[in-house]
C-alpha cells in the first residue's frame, strides 16, 4: 500500500531544468577547443561550439509564479555569474 503522504510530496514537487550559457558577446575558450577537436576528429560540418552547464532542481512547490521566483533567485544568487552568463528555466 502507498503511503498517502508520499503521493502529497510526489504531487507537490516540481521539476525545473535551468540552462546556463555564456553570453553571446563573451568568449568561449573551451567552447573553441571542443569545437576545434570536433573538427580534428573529422565532423567537418560542425561549425560552432559553446558551452554551458545544466541544473534539474526539484521543488516542494504547486504554484508556478512562486517557484518561478525561487529559481529566479537561485540563479542570480549561485547559479550564473549575471556579467558574463544567461540563463533559461524551463518547468517539466
Amino acid at each position: 500500500m502507498v503511503n498517502p503522504k508520499l503521493l502529497t510530496l510526489r504531487k507537490n514537487k516540481l521539476i525545473v531544468s535551468v540552462t546556463v550559457t555564456l553570453k553571446k558577446d563573451v568568449l568561449d575558450p573551451q567552447g573553441k577547443v571542443v569545437n576545434q577537436t570536433i573538427k580534428n576528429m573529422n565532423y567537418k560540418n560542425v561549425t560552432s561550439v559553446r558551452q554551458g552547464k545544466y541544473f534539474e532542481i526539484q521543488l516542494n512547490e504547486t504554484n508556478k509564479e512562486r517557484a518561478k521566483k525561487i529559481i529566479d533567485d537561485i540563479c542570480k544568487k549561485l547559479l550564473t555569474n549575471v556579467v558574463i552568463e544567461d540563463y533559461s528555466v524551463n518547468f517539466k
